[in-house]
């Protein structure tokens, strides 16, 4: 039985390994668009933990990876630069635009509907 549970073991963390690296390209290839990139890890409980984006030009994305761990690890591969938190100067480097106005305020100031609403 332990040599089972050894196998599980490696298993399970070569298919971590995968994750990471998928992440971490994905992470990649944000910083290689938007000429660099910063991030913030957020833990989402159950759902995992969300990987904020900001990119040198003030463009962001995210990713929401399924455990803390991985999203960890994703960011270390990429080799980027990690905030403790979302806040202060690398804040105040996000740009947004029309898209995210209206979908911030939808019927608020005119935007679009968001799908869904009666």
């Amino acid at each position: 039985m332990a040599d089972t549970q050894q196998v599980d073991a490696s298993t399970q963390d070569k298919k971590a390994e995968r994750g990471a690296a998928r992440f971490a390209k994905r992470i990649t290839a944000f910083a290689d668009a938007h000429g660099g990139a910063e991030g913030h890890v957020e833990y989402l409980g159950q759902r995992g933990a969300r990987i904020v984006l900001v990119g040198a030009d003030g463009a962001w994305g995210d990713l929401v990876a399924p455990t803390h761990a991985l999203a960890e690890r994703a960011v270390e591969r990429a080799g980027i630069t990690v905030h403790e938190s979302f806040d202060g100067e690398y804040a105040a480097r996000v740009r947004t635009g029309p898209y995210e106005w209206t979908r911030m305020a939808g019927i608020q100031v005119g935007g679009p509907r968001n799908p869904g609403q009666g």
